[in-house]
């Protein structure tokens, strides 16, 4: 028989949880002489500055805690499932799905599709609504809680249906129009299907989902990613350099209206289209603050500037390498995604040339695991790494981006560890954060 309440995992110390002697193992049953449902009814429940707390204790022991606190202050506790509740299973079967593009064999958890909208407000995951209740609506809309992350991909009902294999999916655009009334900021995302959803589809798209602004902030475009692994699913096309290059020039028109009109650029296009087609990065003020970081839009913009940033404050400072004094050169080396390795290859030239006692040997792997059309750093395994690095010069380390590495732990896709790889490839890996002024920092950890 399942227990009933929200198991705590851990504590923060010095916390108000800690102050009223809250520990792991410990469930609370009740906030205000009401069950919680999820996290949702939690977060909203938590922020009043006095509260009446059901605990039941590790021994069975129930007892009210009193607790007085500023308005909106955290209670400092971090629940056994982070959602208070199952994890809802995304009922769609898209025709871009990429966890249906992956091979058999993988660990489970890497087939779990999620549509779920409190994961929407916690993490930044987006949701089709297809999943969500008109009980889930209201909650939003009463608890208020912004910003709500949606993947429209289209606004033509019908089509919608059909890219989502939903037959609720346009029906579920309806939802949009509750939220926009609640005052709720909402960000968006199209992934784009070559012949399907772009073309006059998109454009009409676009001019719809403008007439959410203010309340829905932000909209990327992203190509759709293709692995090797389609056999009997829905015939995709990747898109070529032409095809990039109208997607541009729609966008950059749309982005043109928006701006003279609201003040914002509202619609983005991810950094793959600009690389596809060629053309130079958008500069920072074209990403309105980076809304869209997690769908790839700016984000190579925003890692040269902060590298640049960075290289020039070492410049001035006059720093040079502290170990190297006797005139040694510093040899270590990178590995990166295709994607991105032309601006990694430009960002590591420029090191060179401002510090000469460093030599790095930077290489792009080619992702075999999945097909050389995915390109993006984050979905390399570590079997592709060791064996397209075996040979190489390496130099004293190597320097891997951290999204090659699942959340939290140092495993890579295919379940291989860092040190599997480290002992295959005998030279020490180092994981370097997302920013630019820690990609610096990690070539110069020995200067």
């Amino acid at each position: 028989m399942q227990k009933k309440g929200h198991l705590i995992k851990s504590v923060a110390p010095g916390s108000i949880a800690q102050e009223m002697e809250i520990e792991p193992g410990d469930r609370i049953l009740a906030i205000d002489d009401t069950e919680i449902e999820d996290i949702f009814d939690y977060q909203f429940m938590t922020q009043n500055d006095y509260l009446e707390v059901l605990l039941e204790k590790r021994d069975g022991e129930q007892l009210i805690l009193e607790i007085y606190k500023d308005f909106e202050e955290d209670l400092g506790i971090l629940f056994e499932n982070g959602l208070m509740d199952e994890y809802r299973h995304c009922r769609n079967k898209c025709i871009f799905c990429f966890i249906d593009q992956m091979p058999k064999g993988m660990r489970e958890t890497l087939y779990f599709k999620d549509d779920d909208s409190r994961l929407s407000f916690l993490q930044g995951n987006y949701v089709t609504l297809t999943n969500m209740s008109d009980h889930d609506i209201d909650r939003i809309c009463r608890y208020h809680l912004s910003p709500i992350n949606i993947s429209f991909h289209t606004m033509n009902p019908k089509l919608r249906c059909s890219m989502l294999n939903n037959r609720f999916a346009g029906e579920a655009l309806k939802k949009v129009d509750v939220l926009n009334q609640a005052g709720i900021r909402m960000n968006g995302q199209i992934v784009l299907c070559k012949g399907i959803n772009d073309g006059q589809e998109l454009d009409y798209s676009i001019r719809r989902l403008m007439e959410y602004i203010p309340n829905l902030e932000s909209v990327s475009v992203v190509p759709v990613g293709l692995s090797k692994y389609r056999e009997g699913l829905y015939p995709l096309e990747p898109f070529e350099k032409e095809d990039a290059c109208k997607v541009l020039e729609m966008i950059h028109h749309y982005q043109k209206l928006c701006y003279e009109k609201f003040g914002i650029h509202f619609i983005h296009a991810s950094d793959e289209w600009y690389i596809l087609a060629g053309e130079e990065l958008p500069e920072e003020e074209r990403y309105d603050g980076y809304l869209q970081l997690e769908n790839g839009v700016g984000m190579v913009r925003l890692l040269l500037n902060e590298f640049r940033e960075a290289l020039d404050q070492r410049r001035k400072s006059g720093e040079w390498s502290k170990k190297r004094l006797d005139g040694t050169v510093l040899e270590l080396s990178m590995a990166t995604g295709t994607l991105a390795y032309p601006y990694i290859d430009r960002m590591v030239k420029e090191v060179m040339e401002a510090f000469p006692n460093y030599k790095i040997y930077l290489y792009p792997i080619t992702n075999h695991f999945f097909g050389e059309r995915i390109t993006v750093s984050g979905l390399l395994t570590g079997q592709d790494i060791r064996d397209q690095l075996a040979g190489r010069k390496l130099g004293e380390r190597l320097l891997l981006p951290q999204n090659v590495l699942r959340s939290g732990e140092d495993v890579f896709l295919d379940d291989l560890h860092v040190s599997d790889l480290e002992k295959a490839l005998q030279v020490p890996v180092n994981i370097v954060k997302s920013s630019g002024y820690d990609f610096l920092d990690a070539i110069m950890i020995d200067g």
